[in-house]
């Protein structure tokens, strides 16, 4: 991965505030609550934030990310509300995670890289048990207006790193759809996502 990308997340992470706050996404906490707690992926978890809430439920929490600075924040996130997860850094293919391991993947604001994107979500795939469930938010390519007209709601400034439902249907298609659309949202997430967005939210059970 460009070291470039690295760089800009651990400069983003190695403040002294959350970047996106401590408190974890709505629609996160609202599709957790529907499940009974098992074991739980987060993919680029950032600070922990969501991860963190998750193990406060009862979860067993694995996450991952490319910054240290991400990673060091969510220990001691996870430390301070005294709950443990396991937290790995580096690239998804190299971090040992197993077939049919998890039965939920939370992939909450997961814009990675567009030229390695699909064989991600194609992976994580395959650590998901049958009948496992998906959780997905992240920005919609409809965002960048909302974005060009307030820099502070933050996501990515080009199309090729925001998603559309057709994407996500492709990358995911072997799934129930329990929920997809395309909706306009208020955030309040630290000082990284603040103001009205426009986002995609999937809810999927795969077969």
């Amino acid at each position: 991965m460009e070291s470039d990308w690295l760089n800009m997340w651990n400069a983003k992470f190695g403040q002294k505030e959350y970047a996106y706050g401590t408190q974890p996404n709505d629609y996160l906490k609202e599709k957790l609550g529907t499940l009974p707690a098992g074991s739980i992926l987060f993919p680029a978890e950032g600070e922990g934030r969501n991860a963190v809430y998750a193990a406060q439920l009862g979860w067993k929490v694995s996450a991952f990310d490319i910054s240290e600075e991400g990673q060091k924040k969510a220990l001691k996130l996870a430390k301070k509300k005294q709950v443990s997860i396991d937290y790995e850094i580096g690239e998804l293919a190299n971090l040992g995670y197993k077939p049919e391991q998890f039965d939920a993947i939370a992939l909450i604001y997961a814009h990675f890289p567009p030229n390695i994107r699909s064989n991600y979500h194609k992976l994580l795939h395959t650590y998901l048990k049958k009948g496992g469930t998906i959780i997905f938010e992240a920005f919609s390519k409809a965002h960048l207006d909302y974005k060009k007209k307030n820099p502070n709601v933050g996501g990515p400034g080009s199309p090729d790193y925001l998603f559309s439902m057709e994407e996500l249907q492709s990358d995911f298609s072997d799934y129930e759809i329990l929920d997809l659309k395309q909706t306009t949202v208020q955030l309040n997430e630290g000082d990284g996502h603040v103001g009205t967005g426009s986002v995609i939210r999937f809810l999927g059970r795969k077969h």
